[in-house]
């Protein structure tokens, strides 16, 4: 089987913030052993390594201050590599039935991320320092969308963009509670206050995790906020489905929202499944199926 990505990120200050507060990834996940003595000859050993198994995804929005913001955003994507490089055995297939206890390492890492969020609070200027944080971890043709804030994850399949995400901001809890409608919230104070976010008050964080099984021609979309509350849903749709490229579709949006006002750092990171061939049927494009993993219990929130 061949699967073949086209990839692209990019990050901009927009027209009105002084900094930029948000980072992101883009990451292949490949096994490697890499051999520094052997008493075998021949070197038919030299430089093992597999093929990329997955990829990772990630965009993180930092708040908190000029310099807390973009420290909390760049040290959530720092931990994350290193502890899927060197402690998460993101090498688990989706065939070998183990989703729960990848989902579980998931978990894992965003706890690491609040760890070392709240280590570095209380070490420096910025007690009250966050971020959020939106990753995709794929491993075809599953994807797994671990989430905690505001930024989002969209699938674009036949040119419908679903959205993966909750925003877990207080205007969309009173939504989903029948407090507020979506023309009130929208123009709600709360509409931007987060309740759930990788932050530095050490009382933890409860991150979302979504599971879906993606189709050939399936593209993904993780962004900021200073996105979305630009352009409307209908709009990114229409800029990917009309942009030739993954490039082109992430610099045609990022141009958009600073066009629309740019009130916010605008990051955008997306994915486009470019070609796909196997021995294997070809999975049927339909619906997006999409499942929540239960958070476990017994975790606090914010």
């Amino acid at each position: 089987m061949t699967v073949v990505w086209e990839f692209a990120g990019r990050t901009d200050i927009g027209r009105v913030r002084k900094n930029n507060e948000d980072h992101f990834l883009i990451a292949d996940l490949c096994k490697q052993l890499r051999i520094t003595h052997t008493s075998l000859s021949g070197g038919h050993l030299s430089g093992l390594s597999s093929t990329t198994l997955g990829h990772l995804l990630v965009v993180a929005d930092g708040m908190g201050g000029m310099a807390g913001g973009e420290l909390a955003s760049g040290i959530v994507v720092e931990t994350l590599s290193w502890y899927i490089a060197r402690t998460m055995p993101w090498f688990f297939r989706y065939q070998d039935g183990r989703e729960r206890e990848l989902e579980s390492e998931l978990r894992h890492a965003v706890e690491a991320c609040q760890a070392t969020i709240t280590n570095a609070a209380n070490q420096s200027n910025f007690p009250r320092m966050g971020t959020t944080l939106t990753l995709a971890y794929i491993l075809w043709p599953r994807v797994y969308v671990v989430h905690a804030g505001d930024s989002r994850c969209y699938l674009h399949r036949g040119g419908r963009l679903a959205r993966m995400t909750t925003d877990h901001t207080v205007a969309q809890k009173a939504i989903d509670e029948g407090i507020l409608t979506l023309e009130q919230a929208e123009g709600s104070v709360f509409a931007h206050t987060l309740w759930n976010y990788i932050g530095g008050s050490g009382n933890g964080v409860l991150p979302d995790i979504y599971h879906a099984t993606l189709v050939p021609s399936d593209e993904l979309l993780l962004c900021t906020d200073g996105l979305t509350r630009h352009l409307p849903e209908e709009a990114i749709a229409t800029l990917l489905r009309q942009s030739p490229t993954i490039q082109h579709a992430v610099d045609a949006l990022v141009t958009a929202a600073n066009a629309a006002g740019g009130e916010d750092n605008i990051t955008v990171v997306a994915a486009r499944v470019r070609r796909y061939t196997s021995g294997d049927p070809t999975p049927v494009e339909g619906k997006l199926a999409l499942q929540r993993s239960q958070r476990p219990a017994g975790n606090s929130n914010k």
